[in-house]
């Protein structure tokens, strides 16, 4: 029998989750990211969950602004800038993707 029930959990997380809510694909998706659908500017999804996405970008994202990133095939998904760098950005969905969303973006 084990000693806790915390290391019985680590035992069978997937080691994919690490601290996330969701598991991550990573992907190659061209998009856009704008605000308020006027200042869209190309960018590449590189890695993607159910609650968000890593972006490559060339616009600089500030940190707790709304964007709209505009998916391939899914259109217009509001997001939070979770953190941003000078060339990436983490992004949270203000509504998550269903599973058969993130299949569609995964498999394409």
């Amino acid at each position: 029998m084990m000693s806790s029930g915390r290391s019985f959990a680590a035992e069978f997380e997937p080691a994919v989750l690490g601290r996330r809510r969701a598991p991550r694909a990573p992907v190659s998706l061209d998009a856009k990211v704008g605000r308020g659908g006027l200042d869209r500017a190309l960018c590449k999804v590189v890695d993607l969950s159910i609650h968000g996405a890593k972006i490559e970008t060339f616009s600089a994202l500030r940190r707790d602004s709304m964007i709209w990133l505009t998916l391939p095939h899914l259109g217009h998904w509001a997001a939070r800038v979770a953190w941003a760098s000078d060339f990436e950005a983490g992004l949270e969905f203000q509504i998550p993707l269903t599973e058969d969303e993130f299949e569609k973006l995964v498999e394409n």
